[in-house]
């Protein structure tokens, strides 16, 4: 299976229309979420989700098709982002303009939506802090592709 960008978009969006009103969710929430999503789906199902590509940099996760999706989305007037103050820091913060199509299956959506329960409330640091926890992101060398297949190893903690 290839990237699946269209199903990639709709989980930005979903995600988006879903917490875009949560102050803490920024582009590194935003990609650990997604990240958690994927990774979740292809442990229980043994399936991809999106099959994005995610790299393990020292800011935490980084999806490799995030940017030109999402200035392509900001283009097309999909999307609009605004860095906006949080606490001390200042975070790129993205809004919906469009209601999302919801082309996911249920299996997907539980996934989806229990990621987004769990995880979105938290801040940058501390999801950062979570996922550096994860074993296929702690077991991937710094700037290389996190292993989907690496989730079988969180049974084994």
């Amino acid at each position: 299976m290839r990237f699946n960008e269209e199903k990639y978009i709709n989980l930005i969006l979903y995600i988006l229309f879903r917490c875009s009103n949560k102050p803490n969710l920024g582009k590194t929430v935003l990609c650990t979420v997604m990240y958690f999503i994927d990774f979740n789906y292809y442990e229980r199902y043994n399936r991809f989700l999106t099959k994005e590509t995610y790299i393990k940099s020292k800011r935490g996760i980084k999806p490799k098709h995030f940017r030109k999706i999402t200035e392509d989305l900001i283009s097309k007037k999909q999307l609009f982002m605004r860095k906006e103050p949080y606490y001390n820091r200042t975070i790129h913060k993205y809004y919906p303009t469009v209601i999302p199509t919801q082309k996911f299956s249920p299996d997907e959506l539980m996934v989806i939506n229990s990621c987004i329960e769990r995880l979105t409330d938290s801040n940058a640091s501390t999801i950062t802090k979570y996922a550096w926890q994860d074993k296929p992101l702690s077991k991937a060398g710094m700037n290389d592709e996190i292993d989907y297949e690496d989730v079988f190893l969180r049974a084994n903690e």
